[in-house]
């Protein structure tokens, strides 16, 4: 992809300058005139580079650089100043600037230190997608919130053991990549890992792909078929959908658990063998339990270690990088680059009820309609983009001619505006809304500023 690079300055000229200094140079720009802004860009829009200047009106440059490396600790930022002290210099390498130029500056020189930065992160991003291939860490599953942080640090725990793990969670969050991860992790790396889906296949079938069948154990056994515990031998089976699974073929997946041994299907010879055991769900156990759909004692077999995936409308903070994870897998295919601010805010908006798998398949359908090089809301699905109603007046009461919510969100965004005394960010916060989705939403309601 095109490397983005987000210009931070309140000067105009010399925004206007690096943009198109930058561009020349076959770069994505953005331009920011406000440190907040800046951040917002940051967070939403992810760029390669920042180019920061160190006085801005809204706050120090400093303290931009400390919540952009906060957010992204490998984000290089380049720091610009016509007022540089080696003091301050000093302190932003601390903090964690890439480099530090004083303006007036060689152009030349600016544009050798951006390509030397992008390099460099260009080798790290290598070196890191090598090295999980290689070592099998947790590059597959992409998430930057805490909820999911502490999921990846349980799973580097219980990754080393030989203990069954149950996961739970809506459909579309990522059970089967959990599991992937914690057997990759696992001192079973090298071996099998087998997936079977128990909602797949009728009874019957079912236990025939698990544990195999002799040859004429009933109609259509031609051959001799190995089971899928017997192919994950030394390995690990992940069981998706247990819940499905008959209360019968529970019994008998018991008996694997408890004795480590089972008999082909018509078969006679008991296997011995070492499976490490994950199953999945994205049914309420304890209910099933109750409902008599699920047997008790497989559940506890199961659950020695559980591992919950909240849905994506709990772990926000990860739609923007999944996004554009989504975006670097198929954007090179349709020659998509990008997603816009506004595009983003209603991605990160969005309730998502199929979850990450639903995330994927929008931002894979925007970008074969897209046809231009970013994804803008009118790229996205229909039920993304919030619905547009028209009134002449904000109804609180819900009387018999409806309510107007448009005009409520129009009137809410002046009533914070009003609060806040104009102040951009303040009226965001009350709104409980980023200052960049509050920009959006009043560009669309043609509120002005002045």
């Amino acid at each position: 992809m095109v490397p983005k690079i987000l210009i931070i300055d309140d000067e105009e000229h010399m925004c206007w300058a690096l943009d198109r200094a930058m561009r020349q140079e076959g770069y994505q720009t953005e331009v920011a005139y406000r440190g907040r802004d800046g951040l917002d860009k940051i967070r939403l829009e992810s760029p390669s580079l920042v180019i920061l200047d160190l006085r801005l009106p809204d706050m120090d440059g400093l303290e931009v650089l400390k919540e952009a490396k906060a957010m992204n600790p490998k984000l290089p930022v380049i720091m610009l100043t016509a007022h540089g002290t080696i003091e301050t210099a000093i302190e932003a390498m601390k903090i964690g600037a890439a480099d530090y130029i004083t303006k007036p500056f060689d152009l030349e020189e600016l544009k050798l230190v951006i390509k030397q930065n992008l390099l460099v992160i260009q080798l790290e991003t290598e070196v890191t997608f090598l090295r999980s291939e290689l070592t099998g860490k947790y590059g597959n599953i992409i998430a930057q919130s805490k909820i999911m942080q502490d999921i990846i640090a349980l799973i580097q725990r219980v990754a080393h053991s030989s203990a069954s793990v149950l996961i739970t969670g809506e459909s579309g969050t990522g059970k089967e990549v959990a599991a992937v991860s914690i057997h990759q992790n696992s001192p079973r790396h090298n071996r099998p890992f087998i997936t079977v889906n128990c909602a797949a296949l009728p009874e019957q079938l079912l236990e025939s792909e698990l544990f195999g069948h002799e040859r004429g154990a009933f109609t259509g056994a031609t051959a001799r078929k190995l089971g899928r515990f017997e192919l994950a031998d030394k390995g690990t089976i992940f069981l998706d959908e247990i819940a499905e699974m008959s209360l019968n073929m529970q019994a008998k997946l018991l008996r694997v658990l408890q004795e480590k041994s089972f008999e082909r299907v018509g078969g006679t010879e008991t296997l011995s063998v070492d499976v490490r055991v994950i199953a999945a769900t994205n049914r309420e156990l304890g209910e099933a339990i109750k409902k008599g759909t699920f047997r008790e004692d497989l559940f506890y077999r199961l659950n020695v270690i559980h591992i919950h995936l909240p849905p994506l409308r709990e772990r926000k903070d990860d739609i923007p990088l999944l996004a554009q994870h989504f975006l670097q897998k198929y954007g090179h295919v349709y020659q998509v680059g990008d997603i816009s601010s506004a595009a983003m805010e209603l991605l990160c908006s969005y309730h998502w009820p199929g979850n990450v798998r639903e995330l994927q398949n929008v931002i894979e359908r925007s970008a074969i309609i897209c046809g231009d090089s970013k994804i803008e809301p009118k790229h996205l699905p229909r039920e993304l983009n919030a619905p547009r109603y028209s009134s002449s007046n904000v109804v609180i009461d819900f009387p018999d001619k409806g309510i107007s919510l448009e005009e409520l969100e129009k009137e809410l965004i002046l009533k914070a505006l009003d609060k806040s005394g104009g102040n951009q960010t303040k009226a965001a916060q009350l709104l409980g809304i980023t200052r960049s989705a509050l920009l959006y939403r009043s560009q669309k309601h043609d509120i002005s500023w002045n």
